[in-house]
């Protein structure tokens, strides 16, 4: 079963549209400074990615309790051309439209 094709048709009355609207506005101005914010943090967490990477090369990883593995450059990811990193995500996957069929 998916989440997908679990919606149930109602009937809204005008109150209840009124306040989906007014909800919906709030969300969309409380993810826009959500996601300004996040674009700001961009060059602190290509620094962070640095970081993160250079402790797996040098100090190593946990693989068991005390056992700490050194990860090998060959292993390190590399970021893909182009590629930018999403943070926060407005409708997941897919767009509401999507969802909802319109």
């Amino acid at each position: 079963m998916t989440f997908m094709n679990t919606k149930i048709d109602t009937e809204r009355t005008p109150e209840v549209e009124e306040w989906i609207k007014e909800e919906s506005a709030e969300q969309e101005v409380r993810y826009q400074k959500i996601y300004d914010e996040m674009a700001a943090l961009k060059p602190s967490r290509e620094q962070w990615y640095a970081e993160f990477f250079h402790r797996l090369k040098t100090r190593g990883f946990n693989a068991d309790a005390d056992t700490k593995v050194q990860i090998p450059e060959a292993d390190i990811p590399v970021k893909p051309e182009g590629r930018e990193d999403i943070v926060i995500w407005k409708y997941g996957e897919q767009s509401i439209e999507e969802v909802e069929g319109k």
